[in-house]
This record gives C-alpha cells, sequence and structure tokens, in this order.
C-alpha cells in the first residue's frame, strides 16, 4: 500500500444508483496498491459505509453551490491523503471538476474526464445537433424553455414521449396531462432547459448500452457492451447481460473517433423495430454497471487510472459475452460512531496499518 490515494465521487447506492461504488468495487479488484478514497455528498450515502472497497471518506460541499469551498476541501483532502487519481462519476459536478482542471493537475492530481468541448458536443441539449453532424440516428429530440415551448412539442411530437432534465430523469408521459406533470416536477427539481424527446419507432424496442474508455486522440481503449434485462421504475438498469455487437461497438468507435473523447464514457442506444440504432443519450462519466465490464474482463476504471497517471497499456478489445449482472439491495451496517464522524468531522479515515493488514 503506497502513500497515495485514488478518490471517487458519488457513493450513493440507492435504487438509481451513482457509478461510485462500482469504480471502486472495480478499482479494489485490479489488484492497484493505491489507497482508495470515497468523496460523498450525503452523510447516509450506502457507499461510505462499505468498508471493504474504500479506506477513507470526506464529504464535499455540493460543486455548483459553492465553487471555491468545494476547491478548499478537495486542497483539505489532498492534504490529508495525497491524491495521484480522481474520477468523477456524477454528470451535474463535472463542469466545476473541468474548470478545477488545471489547479488540481498543478497539485498532482490527475482526473479523469472529458473536456469542456467534448462535454458540451454530447449533452441533452447539443444530442440531435451532434447526432445530425456525424451520421448518428437519434428520436426527434426539441428543447424546452417555457410552458408555450411544451404546448409546441404537444402538437408536435406523437405520445408517449419521454420528459428529461439536462442531468438527470426521464419521465415517460403518455398524455398531456402527464406531460404537464412531468414537465413541471422536472423544472423544479433541475431548472431549465427542460428535452422532451420522441420514443423509437416501433412497439418492439430494445435498449443496449456500452461502456467505453476514450485514449483522447480519437482512439477506444475498451468497450464492453451490454443488454437491459430488468430495468427499474426510472429506466435504470438492474439486470443485464453482456452481448456481442458488432454494429453496436463499430458505431462506439465512431463517436470516439468523431470527438476524440478523454475518459469514461456510456453510449445509451435503442434497438429499433427496423433494426437501426438510435442514440438516446451519451453520458460523459462510468454508469452505475460499470463492474460487469469487469466481471467480462476489461476493468475500465483501472485501465482509466493507468492511462491518468501515464502508465504503458495496450487497447482491450475482447470480453467474456454471457456474463450477467443483477443488482442487489443490501442493508449496509455501520456504527453510530461513524455517522457522527461524516456529520460532525466530514470525514472518516481507516488507519493506514489495518489497511495494509488487509
Amino acid at each position: 500500500m503506497t502513500d497515495r490515494s485514488i478518490a471517487v465521487t458519488g457513493l450513493n447506492a440507492t435504487d438509481n444508483p451513482a457509478p461510485g461504488v462500482a469504480v471502486l468495487r472495480c478499482l479494489r479488484d485490479s489488484g492497484r496498491t493505491e489507497r482508495l478514497v470515497g468523496l460523498a455528498y450525503d452523510a447516509l450515502d450506502p457507499g461510505i459505509y462499505a468498508h471493504e472497497i474504500v479506506d477513507e471518506v470526506y464529504m464535499l460541499p455540493y460543486a455548483s453551490s459553492a465553487p471555491d469551498a468545494f476547491l478548499e476541501r478537495l486542497c483539505h483532502v489532498h492534504a490529508r491523503s495525497p491524491l495521484s487519481v480522481l474520477i468523477p462519476t456524477l454528470d451535474a459536478e463535472l463542469p466545476v471538476f473541468i474548470e478545477l482542471a488545471p489547479k488540481l493537475q498543478s497539485m498532482g492530481i490527475a482526473l479523469a474526464l472529458p473536456s469542456r468541448e467534448q462535454l458540451e458536443v454530447r449533452s441533452k441539449a447539443n444530442l440531435a445537433r451532434f447526432a445530425q453532424r456525424f451520421g448518428f440516428q437519434t428520436p426527434e429530440t426539441l428543447l424546452l424553455t417555457s410552458i408555450d415551448d411544451l404546448r409546441h412539442a404537444e402538437r408536435t411530437l406523437a405520445f408517449p414521449l419521454f420528459v428529461k432534465g439536462p442531468f438527470y430523469g426521464a419521465k415517460l408521459v403518455t398524455n398531456v396531462e402527464e406531460a404537464r406533470a412531468a414537465f413541471h416536477a422536472t423544472v423544479a427539481e433541475w431548472g431549465y432547459p427542460i428535452l422532451v424527446q420522441a420514443c423509437v419507432p416501433g412497439s418492439v424496442r430494445e435498449e443496449r448500452n456500452v461502456v467505453g474508455l476514450g485514449d483522447g486522440r480519437g482512439g477506444l481503449l475498451g468497450a464492453v457492451a451490454m443488454k437491459k434485462l430488468a430495468v427499474t421504475d426510472k429506466g435504470k438498469a438492474w439486470a443485464g447481460v453482456t452481448i456481442r455487437d458488432p454494429e453496436l461497438l463499430e458505431l462506439t468507435r465512431r463517436f470516439v473517433a468523431a470527438t476524440s473523447w478523454s475518459g469514461p464514457f456510456e453510449l445509451e442506444v435503442m434497438l429499433g423495430h427496423d433494426r437501426t440504432y438510435y442514440v438516446i443519450e451519451i453520458n460523459p462519466r462510468f454508469p452505475a454497471w460499470v463492474y460487469l465490464a469487469a466481471g467480462a474482463g476489461q476493468n475500465l476504471p483501472a485501465l482509466a487510472v493507468a492511462t491518468c497517471l501515464g502508465e504503458s497499456v495496450q487497447a482491450l478489445s475482447d470480453y467474456q459475452v454471457g456474463k450477467v449482472f443483477s443488482r442487489i439491495a443490501l442493508d449496509q451496517i455501520a456504527s453510530v460512531t461513524d455517522l457522527e464522524r461524516m456529520v460532525v468531522h466530514g470525514e472518516w479515515r481507516r488507519a493506514k496499518s489495518a489497511t495494509k493488514e488487509k
């Protein structure tokens, strides 16, 4: 165990889990010797208390509400546990991390994240323009900034529709009343803009996702495709199976080449009844199901860390097909002392000697 650390954000693990716990599991399984640090936004995030995968946890202020305090807290974490790599896993925090990247890099902290231009070009608001520019198919999508825009969308697109927030959330609506309720609820949670997206044509649709890692020069360092087998009421994957899909992987290579993508990403696509792939979303970070990729032979978070540190790496091209993940909800047991530490002091650390004995 070295004195250097790898930090990962996003320790929420409810029915709509953040990716942090899965990323930490991948890193723990990889055999890397750095200490693993969790960065949390809520003292009740279950990943805080998963002591088998994390050596230290620090609370962070919300990045968007207090950027100065956010940077100050990261400096405190770095002073306590020198960071070699930081992997953000939440869409909403990425703009702040990109802004702070030069400062953090000057402190010796490498980050696994895209550039600001890459973040913007694949955003929900720009996805239709991106698809048209590079020859991808995507369902018709309208950008809404007022209730009048919603009324126009109701006249333009046929139900059912998806109402989406700028960062998270996709509500399926089947009529005007549901659309307006979802619109107002999403505005209240995320603000504008709101997106309305048509469903993929056909009654038989199949959702497939790809997790990948770009080298920042147009090359693909690794990618694993899976088909969703079960989803939550929010449409999040609860079970899935790795598949062999050359056409989907070629689409992934085209995306990486078109953007020179740097770092982790996830493509969410829908296979229409006409066997056409429609890109639904492009997420600029690891997904919560990334542990499946490691289980299938591509430990992409570990590869991302090695890339950030300038280590010699080889692109991964193969993985095991037919590997299944089925998510499980567990009661994470911890002492009230641990909770008090997070609430009062905002941090929890395992003694380094104890870490070495694991």
